[in-house]
């Protein structure tokens, strides 16, 4: 079934979404970082139109691929850096809100990595794909 998709419908919701992506292109996190967080968030939130876009977008920004292909195990390996482990920590512990949230642990490891405007460009990161996610899996968007 055909769903109603809001950038046709309400082009200003999505011009809305594009100024927090211009404020995340200003902000200090790398374009790794940035592609983890959002390929992660969308494999965990099933989003297969966000991931395949990111996916793209990482591999031509030079992500190496085996990280790509191991991301939903990154606990099990050590392709991780300490910085980008505790970036997918809050990544997975701010998509899936409903178990803990942002814990503790998570919350203290992240802030040893990261100062505090770098901390906050991180979760709107995090918040700015689970809204990409959400509008996407709700309309069915279809894939490019």
């Amino acid at each position: 079934m055909k769903r109603i998709q809001i950038d046709a419908v309400e082009p200003a919701a999505y011009e809305a979404m594009f100024v927090l992506e211009g404020y995340l292109t200003k902000s200090k996190l790398s374009a790794t970082h940035k592609n983890l967080i959002k390929i992660r968030a969308s494999q965990i939130n099933g989003c297969a139109f966000c991931i395949d876009m990111h996916i793209k977008e990482a591999i031509k920004e030079g992500e190496n691929p085996r990280r790509i292909y191991v991301l939903g195990g990154w606990r099990k390996t050590d392709l991780f850096s300490d910085e980008e482990i505790a970036i997918l920590k809050m990544t997975e512990e701010l998509t899936v809100l409903n178990e803990n949230g942002l814990t503790d642990a998570t919350y203290q490891e992240a802030t040893r990595h990261f100062d505090e405007h770098t901390f906050c460009q991180i979760v709107m990161t995090i918040v700015t794909i689970n809204s990409w996610n959400r509008i996407a899996i709700s309309t069915h968007k279809p894939l490019p």
